[in-house]
């Protein structure tokens, strides 16, 4: 059977036991559809999590922005876990305790104000659309390089499959999904690793294998990577920071770890066990089930780079001469990984010394003596560019593993991004149905009517979700990022003022969420060249990109989220005290025993 077969058995194996069980789990009433009956097991709903958190970012980008990156990538693996530590000890208990659906209305009732709802709606839709362009990119990305499809035909199929089990299912049919996605994921993410750690390394285990020695070779595996890297002109893998400044790096971290906390999908999550003590036991279980991807990640990262320099410059791998022209691959010999690839557009070569070798190295290095090498070498400049986001799903292909586990990595890949899209699509409906629809123009609305309003709302956010997908906005770039730095700014600020100060009102929260959003909105469309004035772009005003301290767009989020605090309080400070009977609310939410739903009523 070959790769192709094998890859359509697969992906379609998952399709199907995805759709199964959506038909089995559909929604029969709103509580079921928003969120999933409230009786999910704290283990299923810690699987759930995971895959809903767990996105096509963290499985398809993030160890291919290591590898590229080294030490300076570690940023997303201590942004996003440490969010979660944050979101699931400060955030998830309480907000369980408060016993509502969504975000919105959670800060609708505690700021006691459909005003402070609506605002949290469009946050949480600005974010969430932002998130999703990302998880439909990656999802035409794997369905154009695995099924053999356009791009665009895989966007119009991941489409319809979560058509076919996020509107029929809601809540209920994503969270049992979600827990067929984890199993899927997990086991296309760490199986590859185990091959390929121990073909290295002789470990088994790929935690372990970062650190060992290379098999035959009385060298660890990090150390020769350290090396190898320095050698082709790149800074030490384990100890690069980003070229922008440490201090990027620390906000970066921070946008990332705080808008993890207030990704409205992820909260939602919380929702669905029947108490306090559920959701606490559903976190811990979901910190078990992430860490094993991300423990795993950096291996895979560190792993994938050595491989990926063994195949194009054998001599740096071998201690041989690096400029040697016989130490390059020959172009026309490239292995079959890198037809396949270089037809969906993410693998270039470009032969600029037309020498028909392939020159692997960093062009732009600021090292004096290489570049003297390289220039004697007659080497006129990196000749391949691999995009970061094909480093796991080729990783078994250039590893030369069985045509199974690259059949396993392809439904991997679809159910990271299928899983967190669901989500998403889950979060942008109720927000829309029950916080807009119910909350705010039709209180009298049924149940029944909301039900088919919260699935009308979710074909139609299938719909946009689509067309951003194919149509990214200009800004597009880093949407992932930039999605966690919206919700930093904006939900988590607001989230954390209304579980621990009782005193802030409504004014200073409404305040606090406008005004995070727009600064960070501003500074992120300033940087992309979107506003214009008099013929000059407005970048330019500020002083150039970066121009804030060196601090890049898809970091902006935390110094939105203390703009956002700044103002909340500055505002409480000048108007009313919230009401006694808000007050007394707040300190009953932050008191999590028990599963006690509060009202806020006198």
């Amino acid at each position: 059977m070959d790769l192709q077969t094998t890859t359509y058995l697969f992906v379609g194996a998952s399709f199907a036991l995805y759709i199964g069980i959506a038909i089995w789990a559909r929604a029969g009433s709103t509580s079921e559809f928003y969120a999933a009956g409230g009786n999910v097991h704290p283990l299923a709903n810690g699987m759930a999590t995971a895959a809903d958190w767990m996105s096509a970012a963290s499985f398809i980008s993030m160890a291919g922005l290591i590898s590229n990156m080294g030490y300076g990538g570690g940023l997303f693996l201590m942004g996003w876990t440490g969010g979660y530590v944050l979101l699931a000890m400060l955030l998830a208990p309480y907000l369980r305790k408060f016993g509502k659906f969504t975000v919105p209305q959670f800060i609708g009732d505690r700021f006691y104000s459909k005003t402070a709802s609506t605002v949290a709606v469009a946050c949480l839709l600005t974010a969430s659309l932002t998130y999703i362009i990302g998880q439909m990119t990656g999802v035409g990305v794997a369905f154009s390089r695995f099924l053999g499809v356009t791009n665009e035909m895989g966007i119009y199929i991941g489409m319809a499959i979560v058509f076919a089990y996020a509107v029929f299912g809601g809540m209920k049919g994503i969270t049992y999904t979600q827990v067929a996605q984890y199993c899927v994921l997990i086991a296309a993410y760490l199986v590859p690793a185990i091959f390929i750690s121990l073909h290295l390394t002789g470990n088994p285990i790929p935690q372990l294998g970062l650190g060992s020695n290379l098999v035959g070779q009385d060298v660890s595996l990090l150390s020769k990577l350290d090396q190898v890297v320095t050698e082709l002109g790149f800074g030490k893998y384990t100890t690069s920071v980003p070229a922008n400044s440490t201090l990027n790096m620390f906000v970066y971290t921070m946008s990332l770890m705080i808008g993890t906390a207030g990704l409205p999908h992820v909260i939602m999550r919380f929702f669905t066990v029947p108490t306090v003590k559920d959701a606490r036991t559903s976190a811990g279980w979901a910190l078990i089930f992430i860490a094993l991807l991300y423990t795993t990640a950096p291996a895979v990262a560190a792993m994938a780079k050595m491989n990926l320099i063994g195949t194009v410059n054998a001599g740096a791998l071998t201690n041989a001469d690096a400029f040697a022209p016989e130490s390059a691959l020959v172009y026309e010999d490239r292995p079959a990984w890198m037809k396949r690839w270089e037809t969906t557009g993410l693998l270039k070569f470009e032969d600029k010394n037309g020498d028909g070798r392939i020159q692997y190295y960093n062009d732009k290095s600021k090292d004096e003596a290489f570049n003297a090498k390289a220039e004697a070498a007659g080497w006129k400049g990196s000749e391949l560019n691999v995009n970061a986001d094909i480093i796991v799903l080729a990783n078994p292909e250039i590893a030369l593993l069985p045509d199974w586990v690259i059949a396993l990595v392809a439904a991997g890949g679809l159910a990271a991004a299928l899983s967190t899209a669901a989500g998403l699509l889950m979060a942008i409906s109720s927000a829309v149905s029950h916080d807009l629809i119910k909350n705010v123009f039709n209180p009298g609305i049924s149940d029944k009517n909301e039900l088919l309003s919260g699935k009308i709302s979710m074909a139609v956010a299938i719909v946009i979700a689509g067309y951003l997908g194919l149509n990214p906005p200009g800004f597009a770039a880093g949407t992932v990022a930039l999605a966690f730095g919206i919700a930093a700014s904006s939900l988590f600020p607001a989230i954390m003022m209304g579980i621990f100060s009782k005193k802030m009102n409504k004014e200073g929260a409404i305040a606090g969420m406008l005004a995070g959003l727009f600064i960070t909105l501003f500074y992120v469309f300033a940087h992309k060249g979107l506003f214009f004035i008099k013929g000059t772009d407005f970048v330019d005003m500020i002083g150039g990109p970066n121009s804030f301290f060196g601090i890049t767009p898809e970091a902006f989020g935390a110094i939105g989220a203390l703009v956002n605090f700044a103002v909340a309080f500055a505002v409480d400070k000048v108007t009313a005290p919230p009401p006694d009977h808000i007050q007394h609310m707040v300190e009953s939410v932050r008191v999590p025993r028990g599963s006690t739903v509060v009202t806020g009523a006198h």
